[in-house]
């Protein structure tokens, strides 16, 4: 049988990747669980029909939104994940010698399960003597732990569902109070050129919490549109001041020193989302 699986991705647009099998599927109290094994991309977790990550690109993303605000930070011994229940983020978190501990706040319990049977080349760190998972909701968590985190990574799904709250300026607030004094924090925030209005909006809302707003992009070929932004909070350092030639090399795919500095680089028309 000829076998597809399709996202969605916008009310205009679809993408399909063929499928060899199911591997998984549930129900849980919060999504539809899936993962399927494709043909271009390999094993693929779906949640409620959306692609979230996949053997094949999945080190992008997962690279992408902890190295950057890691290396902008200058000694970050204690990081927090929200989201993030197929445990990439903190496999890169815990390259870092530095990091003394790495706490992951997964809402669904199901997926961490999942991800850790079907995936185990991402969630690998999860089971790392520095890795600490609890599953809880992250506002809620956020909101008990105050000045407590150098790094904060929002590994949030989609802005619909149980995830619309981690796109909120009160959700911003709270993050900022559970940030050190030098503390830092970045979100994944979506395509720029499918969610215009909520990369304006969570920038607006974020410069309006912290003093240095940066927004910086990756490429991920799975998600919609391919170009990927993520924005970053930070108290005190700004990554445009960062020495790149001091970054050290890690054991990585995409990020590399050279490509710290050149990813805040942007296309004109992401600039003129966030003027």
């Amino acid at each position: 049988m000829d076998l597809w699986f399709t996202e969605l991705q916008t009310p205009g647009m679809k993408i399909s990747c063929k499928t060899t099998k199911v591997l998984y599927n549930e129900k849980s109290e919060f999504q539809d669980i899936g993962i399927i094994e494709t043909e271009q991309f390999g094993r693929m977790l779906v949640l409620d029909d959306i692609i979230q990550t996949n053997i094949e690109d999945e080190f992008v993303y997962h690279e992408m939104i902890t190295h950057v605000p890691l290396f902008t930070h200058k000694n970050p011994k204690k990081a927090l994940v929200i989201g993030g229940g197929d445990g990439g983020a903190i496999r890169e978190i815990l390259k870092h010698p530095s990091i003394e501990k790495a706490v992951l706040v997964e809402i669904d319990g199901k997926v961490v399960e999942a991800s850790k049977k079907y995936l185990p080349e991402i969630s690998c760190g999860l089971s790392n003597e520095r890795a600490e998972v609890i599953i809880d909701d992250g506002i809620k968590y956020i909101k008990e732990h105050k000045n407590e985190f150098d790094v904060i990574s929002v590994d949030s799904t989609d802005p619909i569902g149980p995830a619309v709250g981690l796109f909120a300026a009160d959700f911003y607030k709270a993050i900022y109070e559970a940030l050190k004094d030098d503390g830092i924090f970045v979100a994944q925030t979506e395509s720029p050129f499918f969610n215009k209005d909520l990369i304006k909006r969570v920038n607006k809302d974020i410069r309006s919490i912290f003093p240095i707003t940066r927004m910086y992009t990756g490429y991920i070929p799975t998600y919609p549109g391919g170009l990927w932004s993520f924005t970053m909070g930070s108290k005190k350092y700004d990554p445009l001041e960062v020495d790149e030639t001091q970054i050290p090399e890690l054991d990585t795919k995409y990020f590399t020193p050279q490509l710290y500095k050149a990813t805040f680089v942007l296309p004109k028309f992401a600039q003129d989302l966030i003027k």
